[in-house]
């Protein structure tokens, strides 16, 4: 049930989504969906927070990973690139941009803004520069310029454009490596 309302989210927003279609989706009765849920809104928002908890556990788990700071980015951007991936980027999108979400959505994002994945990334990044691996430039910059060009890549759906293709994770992290 949750896969498919995330799924269904993730396409359609919380707006354009009816409980009818996650259990068209899911292969189950809406009756079945409210005995677990109250409202759309309560499945939304656990689903949000569900997105927001496994990003922050990703972050962290890649920062354990053995590797470079480069190969634990390309990494991390495999695994936001992927499927699942995506539609978790495109549900905390979805939530951070409309002006529909519930009020308990909304108060996820004091605890999940743009900062607390800048402070995630920034030992990896700032290890990254003092190897020599990364570029030297600001490291909240291009973390944010990293949030900014994934975020456009999902929202444009450039996969679902007949001749394009999702970039590889190499190919995007060449704006964080040094010019040579």
């Amino acid at each position: 049930m949750l896969a498919a309302a995330l799924k269904v989210f993730a396409r359609r927003g919380l707006i354009g989504t009816k409980m009818s279609m996650i259990s068209e989706e899911a292969g189950i009765s809406q009756g079945l969906m409210y005995r677990y849920f109250e409202s759309k809104n309560e499945l939304f928002t656990t689903l949000v927070q569900q997105a927001m908890n496994e990003s922050v556990s990703g972050i962290q788990e890649v920062e354990k990973m053995s590797g470079t700071p480069l190969q634990k980015l390309k990494f991390l951007t495999e695994m936001i690139l992927e499927e699942d991936g995506q539609a978790y980027f495109m549900l905390i999108h979805h939530a951070r941009t409309s002006d529909e979400v519930p009020p308990e959505t909304k108060k996820l994002f004091e605890d999940y803004s743009m900062d607390a994945y800048i402070v995630l990334l920034e030992p990896l990044i700032k290890e990254g520069q003092r190897i020599g691996e990364l570029a030297q430039d600001d490291y909240r910059e291009m973390i944010s310029n990293y949030f900014l060009v994934i975020s456009g890549l999902m929202t444009l759906g450039i996969h679902n454009f007949e001749g394009f293709q999702m970039p590889r994770a190499d190919v995007l992290l060449r704006m964080f490596t040094k010019e040579r």
